[in-house]
């Protein structure tokens, strides 16, 4: 359910940040990713989860490529200043930002949804 005043719902904007995010890593480590269309294929198609499971299970596919991008910079072979292969201009450097960035904006948009909707404990 979208607050009143507000653009998206909590579901769209968890929706949004993972498939956005696992957009980004798949274009970090994967040549051969192809994006989602741009707007549309970033967003969900409901303002609601589809089922009681949907919530859990979009959250958890975030923190595990969250963890997949954490790794890779993490890793010591990582050459965060090289630009990627498969791009135009685009690094490691640069994607890990984007993520972090995208996801503490969004992150910031969650917690006003949460107090929107008085969901506060």
């Amino acid at each position: 359910m979208r607050p009143e005043g507000a653009a998206h719902s909590p579901w769209e904007v968890l929706e949004h940040v993972r498939l956005a995010q696992w957009d980004i890593l798949e274009f970090t480590r994967n040549p051969r990713h192809v994006s989602p269309e741009f707007p549309a294929g970033y967003w969900p198609k409901t303002q609601a989860p589809p089922d009681s499971k949907a919530w859990s299970k979009s959250a958890d596919a975030f923190r595990a490529d969250l963890k997949a991008m954490i790794k890779i910079v993490q890793d010591k072979s990582t050459d965060f200043l090289a630009p990627l292969p498969h791009g135009d201009g685009q690094t490691v450097l640069r994607e890990a930002l984007l993520v972090a960035d995208h996801n503490a904006y969004h992150l910031g948009e969650l917690l006003l949804l949460r107090r929107l909707l008085g969901a506060w404990k």
